[in-house]
């Protein structure tokens, strides 16, 4: 079966017979897959009337487990935004209801970022729309083939995830 990269490559060897075009037929196929990717994240978070940034917010504190709650430079850390959008995305989130600021019990000055019930659900519904388009992606692999590509995805991604840009 052939796909548009295979047709970009067969068209740079052409022209360039010269070059070793080879990295472009893993690195681009990876590029348009993220694209796609991006795409089918978008469908699902809307379909829950959330936009990305707010699913990341609302899913890191639904991983911190029971009370569901991290201070802004947890989240900032989580999220990797700047100290003001974080400030923004929070009063936003707010407003709708989905967290709440708390006093930081060990921190006079701090605050605490709670996800409130509403937040939760609206956090596991659009996990549950997020792996169900996730899962039709990877329908044309087998269970082994999904863990041998996150296997060799990982060796590609774990320097720039381990080293501070």
């Amino acid at each position: 079966m052939e796909d548009e990269v295979d047709r970009l490559v067969a068209a740079w060897r052409r022209e360039r017979p010269d070059l070793d075009v080879g990295p472009l037929e893993v690195l681009s196929r990876v590029s348009r897959l993220a694209r796609h990717l991006d795409r089918a994240r978008r469908l699902a978070f809307a379909e829950h009337s959330l936009e990305p940034w707010e699913f990341d917010v609302l899913t890191s504190l639904r991983r911190a487990g029971p009370p569901y709650q991290l201070s802004p430079g947890q989240l900032l850390t989580q999220t990797l935004v700047t100290s003001g959008t974080m400030t923004n995305r929070i009063d936003r989130l707010a407003k709708k209801g989905l967290v709440e600021r708390l006093p930081d019990p060990t921190d006079r000055r701090g605050v605490l970022v709670r996800l409130t019930a509403e937040g939760q659900d609206q956090a596991d519904e659009a996990l549950a729309g997020l792996l169900a388009q996730e899962r039709a992606i990877l329908s044309e692999l087998s269970p082994q083939q999904r863990s041998e590509l996150a296997d060799l995805l990982r060796q590609l991604t774990a320097p720039f995830d381990n080293f501070p840009s």
